[in-house]
């Protein structure tokens, strides 16, 4: 069993920073990829970026050029570093930890608030 914990959510003005890290804990498992979703009320649940434990990284074109997504493999934990955030950013943010015997583990997510 894998635990996944995020923390650094927040409320944050628009045109601000904030960064999220999310925590994968457990006993033999190996990590294929780790990433953040985010779900905002009314909208489906968006993939925005992930990061392979050889650090290719992918983003949604949503956030792609303001955030950065980052890892330290030692400590099975990965970073948001979201910069010139908006009102739309507004979410709950949710880890996905994804191993290599094809489970995939959530966390419960840090809320997000852009607004002034």
């Amino acid at each position: 069993q894998v635990h996944v914990q995020e923390s650094g959510g927040g409320l944050v003005q628009p045109g601000g920073s904030m960064r999220l890290s999310c925590t994968a804990s457990g006993s033999g498992f190996s990590i294929n990829v780790m990433g953040w979703y985010r779900q905002a009320p009314g909208k489906q649940r968006e993939l925005i970026a992930a990061i392979t434990g050889s650090g290719l990284t992918n983003y949604a074109d949503s956030v792609k050029g303001r955030f950065t997504i980052s890892g330290d493999n030692a400590r099975n934990t990965i970073y948001l570093q979201m910069t010139n955030l908006k009102p739309e950013d507004t979410a709950l943010y949710i880890c996905i930890t994804s191993t290599a015997d094809d489970h995939d583990y959530l966390g419960q997510g840090t809320q997000v608030t852009v607004s002034s």
